[in-house]
């Protein structure tokens, strides 16, 4: 839910899990069409029985000018890029993760990324203390730092600066009945395509699981990544872009577009 406080009476009224039923119809109700567990669970259930110093998120995480950003990108830090795709799509640092700061980010950014990887932030404006923050929750401590001004820091490198490419349903559509085809990749959950909605032929891979399994998307020809609404779509195109793959799409409103589009 995207609530932020409930009751226990609300619940029990309008929870379809909280509803009368035995223990078996209980257990089958809420683990159907579980998504993957993010790789960083393992890591924190370890991470939670240690004491920690605690985190200073100004102090660990500072605000960097573009010379130190850069500096830093060029040893090896990941940039992880929390703007809305949107933003994203419209210009970005090459070779950066998108994980957009309002959706389950968090959880994504710790799906895509691992808790070792060096972290370097561009975060929507005035959220940069937010962003870090968020990642600490999940163990995610290694952040060097934050862009202090994302623009100045593109217009301080014009040749790194990239636009995703996105494709409509109904260009999709065109494409696959073209002689040389687009693979499709699609990064929705095991629940989601349970009742039997996906683009025929489509890879399937949830965004959970696809750090890990990037070796089994093929390395080459045209590849365009969809979930439901366009928002994981970005996400998994910017890691497989990160990982030097360049001839891949998302699509843009996702699989919804695609049945709108028929």
């Amino acid at each position: 839910s995207t609530e932020l406080q409930s009751t226990i009476g609300m619940q029990r009224l309008t929870n379809y899990a909280c509803q009368p039923m035995d223990q078996d119809t209980f257990v089958r109700l809420v683990t159907a069409g579980q998504p993957a567990a993010p790789g960083y669970f393992s890591y924190d259930a370890d991470l939670n029985r240690r004491n920690r110093d605690l985190y200073r998120t100004t102090e660990d995480a500072p605000a960097l000018d573009p010379a130190e950003f850069t500096r830093l990108h060029t040893t090896g830090a990941v940039v992880l890029d929390a703007r809305d795709q949107f933003e994203f799509a419209a210009g970005h640092l090459a070779g950066s993760v998108n994980v957009p700061l309002d959706g389950r980010f968090a959880e994504q950014a710790g799906s895509v990324l691992t808790p070792q990887d060096d972290i370097l932030i561009i975060a929507p404006e005035g959220r940069a203390e937010e962003t870090v923050t968020r990642l600490a929750r999940i163990g995610f401590d290694h952040v060097h730092g934050y862009a202090a001004d994302p623009q100045q820091l593109f217009h301080t490198h014009p040749d790194q600066i990239r636009q995703a490419d996105r494709l409509t349903a109904q260009t999709l559509r065109e494409q696959l009945t073209s002689p040389q085809p687009p693979l499709v990749l699609d990064v929705r959950n095991c629940g989601e395509r349970d009742e039997g909605r996906s683009i025929e032929g489509a890879l399937h891979i949830p965004l959970a699981e696809l750090a890990k399994r990037l070796d089994e998307v093929p390395a080459e020809g045209p590849l365009v990544v969809h979930c439901a609404g366009g928002h994981r779509s970005s996400i998994a195109a910017s890691l497989i872009r990160h990982h030097g793959r360049t001839d891949v799409y998302d699509l843009l409103g996702g699989y919804g577009a695609w049945e709108t589009a028929a």
